[in-house]
């Protein structure tokens, strides 16, 4: 909704808005014009003519309820993005996991080329501080598409790209074989390219049931071959072949196979959009990655401290095979699970998704607004590990408060601390390094 924001004020609209606390987002909103309010309140909605709200506000919200006693317009994100994306050519990124770093990579690359895009991605890209740009002299709008719900399908894509497809956001599909069919209208409605990872065992069937994709991936059967992959502790390298030719070959400068894929399925399709090689893979060699996504947050007294978004199974393995990489004497995994629908669904899928890591934490589930579930406990992630690998290293702390306690007295030099998480865990890293702070005075 930030972004959204951000976007509706660089096209000249009046932006009004509340949210539950202060935060950098609000502040960035307000030096572009918004007003801001904090705490939900009937009287916030003032003159506006059109009230949004995200998919976490409910019916019951004050500033919905008044909204429709004034009969004024209340629309969903899905509602007022789409009517963004009438106003351009859209590129729509997709897939359970790789996304915002797709998107993001997709976007610098298409500005490099001199493309000229506007965008709108789901995190705060480093080299520019925000996740949303609009330009009204430039055709193509890339935008994150989210499918958790069905956004994606709201977007009238002239390109559609698809990362990977995973059993996720089932509380608002019904089924997997529901969501599968909903990316398979994703894709079918593009008319431009459609680019999808034919690594991935979901995306690959259902690029072959569309047809007339473009792929991408490891695999030798991809239009667009990865070859020659390196990985270092901050970055990685790779080649692209296409039809037996190498058309590129890349110096990325962050870590990781996850990362190699979504480089790839930027390069491919700023490729299929007119770009030029030379300038997409110079782009991409300048990519400074994005807020909470192998973020390094500090190193002191020899501990190296990294923050990412990873909350699924597969997320948190790519994400600690990429910390493998890097020969750190300890890797200290500190997972915190993502709503107790998804843990209750998932819990097991997590058994050896930890296998990189040297020691791991797991604590309490992050609810975002769910109510707690009679058994639904992290507790379940730890007896999924446990049961997979008897021998692995394992601490779970129920209690988000005593996450910096654990890691302050437990963490030693050479250590690489990865926290993990869609939730709160992400100050954990500048918690444990002001306490240490403190020590030394």
């Amino acid at each position: 909704m930030n972004a959204i924001a951000a976007v509706l004020l660089s096209m000249g609209h009046q932006v009004s808005g509340s949210d539950l606390r202060e935060s950098v987002g609000v502040n960035r909103l307000r030096s572009l014009g918004a007003k801001i309010d904090i705490g939900h309140r009937a009287t916030n909605i003032g003159d506006a003519q059109i009230v949004c709200r995200s998919t976490a506000v409910p019916d019951s919200n004050e500033e919905i309820l008044a909204a429709r006693e004034l009969g004024r317009e209340v629309w969903s994100r899905a509602d007022v993005l789409s009517a963004i994306c009438e106003q351009k050519l859209t590129v729509a990124v997709s897939g359970t996991h790789g996304k915002t770093t797709t998107s993001s990579m997709l976007a610098l690359a298409l500005t490099a080329a001199g493309l000229n895009p506007s965008f709108i991605v789901g995190g705060d890209l480093n080299d520019i501080g925000s996740g949303a740009v609009w330009k009204d002299d430039g055709k193509l709008f890339v935008v994150e598409a989210d499918e958790s719900d069905g956004t994606f399908l709201r977007l009238n894509a002239e390109a559609a790209v698809v990362t990977n497809v995973e059993a996720d956001h089932l509380d608002f599909f019904g089924s997997y074989e529901a969501l599968v069919e909903s990316f398979e209208r994703f894709l079918a409605t593009a008319n431009g390219p459609r680019v999808v990872c034919v690594d991935d065992p979901g995306a690959a069937k259902i690029s072959s049931t569309v047809g007339e994709c473009i792929t991408y991936g490891r695999s030798k059967h991809a239009d667009y071959q990865i070859v020659d992959v390196e990985n270092h502790r901050y970055s990685s390298t790779f080649g692209i072949l296409n039809e037996g030719q190498i058309i590129g070959e890349c110096d990325l400068p962050v870590p990781g196979v996850h990362n190699v894929l979504n480089a790839t399925a930027a390069f491919v399709t700023a490729l299929e959009l007119g770009a030029s090689a030379d300038l997409v893979l110079g782009a991409l060699g300048r990519f400074a990655g994005v807020a909470r996504r192998f973020e390094f947050r500090g190193e002191q007294d020899g501990v190296v401290f990294v923050d990412d978004y990873a909350h699924l199974p597969s997320e948190v393995s790519s994400v600690l095979a990429a910390a493998h990489a890097g020969n750190w004497q300890r890797v200290v995994a500190v997972f915190q699970p993502h709503r107790y629908s998804r843990t209750a669904d998932l819990w097991q899928d997590f058994g050896d998704s930890f296998i990189d890591a040297d020691h791991i934490v797991v604590t309490g589930i992050y609810g975002a607004g769910e109510v707690p579930r009679p058994g639904i406990t992290g507790d379940l992630l730890v007896r999924a590990i446990l049961d997979a690998h008897p021998s692995s290293s394992v601490t779970y702390l129920p209690g988000r408060d005593q996450v910096a306690d654990y890691l302050d007295s437990n963490l030693r030099p050479g250590d690489l601390c990865l926290t993990m998480g869609a939730g709160d865990l992400t100050s954990v890293a500048d918690e444990v390094q002001t306490r240490r702070k403190a020590q030394e005075l």
